[in-house]
């Protein structure tokens, strides 16, 4: 096996507009792809400098459910700097609590995608 990383993520999302203003103007994420693709538009976001990026995949691009994708994680330098920014744009969060690894919080998009913040602990 000679796999070196994951190539893109599918969040699956009813509206690709509102999506993207989330991802962009919320989680500060960079637009990779904004291009027509016959049934749809084929829309990715990134942080910035990301290997992985995260595939907006609106109603009729693929058999995905809307707010379906679980468990996603995107680390973090300020965990409690970003939970009081989603909160203010007004997202549910829940956490920041402290673990072994580091600190985390849960929350969900627009759509219901979970995701996770971790500023990970200091070995």
């Amino acid at each position: 096996m000679h796999i070196t990383h994951a190539s893109f993520v599918t969040l699956p999302v009813a509206d690709q507009d509102r999506a993207l203003r989330f991802y962009r103007d919320v989680l500060g994420f960079e637009v990779t792809a904004d291009l027509p693709m016959p049934p749809g538009r084929w829309l990715q976001v990134a942080p910035r400098g990301a290997r992985t990026v995260f595939t907006l995949s609106g109603p009729g691009m693929g058999d995905f459910e809307p707010g379906s994708a679980r468990g996603i994680m995107l680390v973090t330098t300020d965990v409690d700097a970003d939970c009081a920014r989603l909160t203010e744009a007004g997202a549910e969060v829940r956490g920041p609590d402290d673990h072994p690894w580091g600190r985390m919080a849960s929350f969900r998009d627009p759509d219901g995608n979970g995701l996770m913040l971790l500023t990970e602990a200091h070995q």
